[in-house]
């Protein structure tokens, strides 16, 4: 007997006792294994004393997790004497903000004639350049006659519309602004922002290269290929068009499909409208005056 309680005093005194669930597996002194059963966790409880507790390792290498000893007081106050205030209601009433710039219209057309800010001394650096009738040889002669009256000055083909993003686009136009003059707006820029439609909030940058004779002010007549002619018709004597042009004489065309009626030169253009422009009818819209981009004038060669 007295054998066997040596034996058990050592069995716990080295710890190999300890290595049992819930068994001591650590702690200040504990010289005793430190490994807890699979599934359990030596965990510290206070500096003398460590536990195997369930958890999600076991069997380790004596790591240890140490247990805080949390006290949780619930401390309750009381305050007399409680003022209730009124909150006082400021009704603020809030306009949606004003589109930037000014409100103007748009149509189109494409008449292939001589553009107006063609001509000398219409308040530019130099004249927008004009085209043979193959619509890409520049003339040297500014003051060649327009095709329109006779002559052989046309619309140059590279004055089509032309994305630059599915939000962005640039392209030249016919105008005629309330208190400004040709001079003011030949090669002029405006950042036109469509306001109805289905490209509301979708922007077109524009160079003005022509003054509309029967436009409205604030009116912007945007050259796009199979717009219709309007009042002048060049697009029979360079292209063989019909005497009222491709389609209607003015709005022109009326779907994608007859885009191919139009020269193959011009038809980029006239699919910008079904396309980026998503066939929009005359939308609205708010203009100002911006930097004429590189693409522009490179194009025509003209800038204020």
């Amino acid at each position: 007997m007295l054998v066997k309680a040596v034996i058990a005093s050592a069995f716990l005194a080295s710890g190999a006792l300890a290595n049992t669930a819930y068994g001591q597996c650590g702690g200040q002194g504990w010289g005793g294994d430190k490994t807890c059963p699979s599934g359990y966790t030596c965990v510290a409880n206070g500096q003398y004393y460590s536990q195997c507790l369930p958890g999600s390792s076991g069997g380790g290498s004596g790591t240890t997790t140490t247990r805080a000893n949390t006290t949780v007081r619930t401390t309750t106050t009381t305050r007399a004497n409680t003022t209730t205030r009124t909150p006082t209601t400021s009704t603020r009433t809030t306009s949606a903000p004003a589109a930037q710039g000014t409100p103007g219209n748009t149509t189109r057309y494409w008449d292939c004639c001589k553009p107006s800010c063609s001509w000398p001394g219409k308040g530019s650096s130099s004249p927008a350049r004009t085209c043979a009738k193959d619509g890409t040889t520049f003339l040297s002669d500014a003051n060649a006659k327009n095709s329109c009256d006779g002559g052989s000055s046309y619309t140059c083909n590279s004055y089509q519309p032309f994305a630059v993003n599915d939000s962005l686009s640039y392209g030249f136009a016919a105008a005629k602004i309330a208190g400004l003059s040709e001079s003011d707006w030949c090669c002029a820029c405006y950042e036109l922002t469509f306001t109805s439609g289905p490209v509301a909030g979708k922007k077109h940058v524009v160079q003005i290269l022509n003054t509309g004779g029967d436009l409205g002010q604030g009116h912007f007549d945007l050259q796009i290929p199979g717009g219709g002619v309007g009042l002048f018709n060049g697009c029979s004597s360079q292209w063989g068009a019909p005497s009222s042009g491709w389609g209607a004489q003015y709005g022109g065309i009326s779907s994608a499909s007859q885009c191919s009626q139009l020269p193959s030169q011009l038809q980029s253009g006239c699919n910008w409208r079904f396309n980026w422009f998503k066939n929009a009818d005359n939308p609205s819209v708010t203009f100002r005056k911006v930097t004429c981009p590189s693409e522009l004038t490179s194009k025509s060669g003209c800038s204020k």
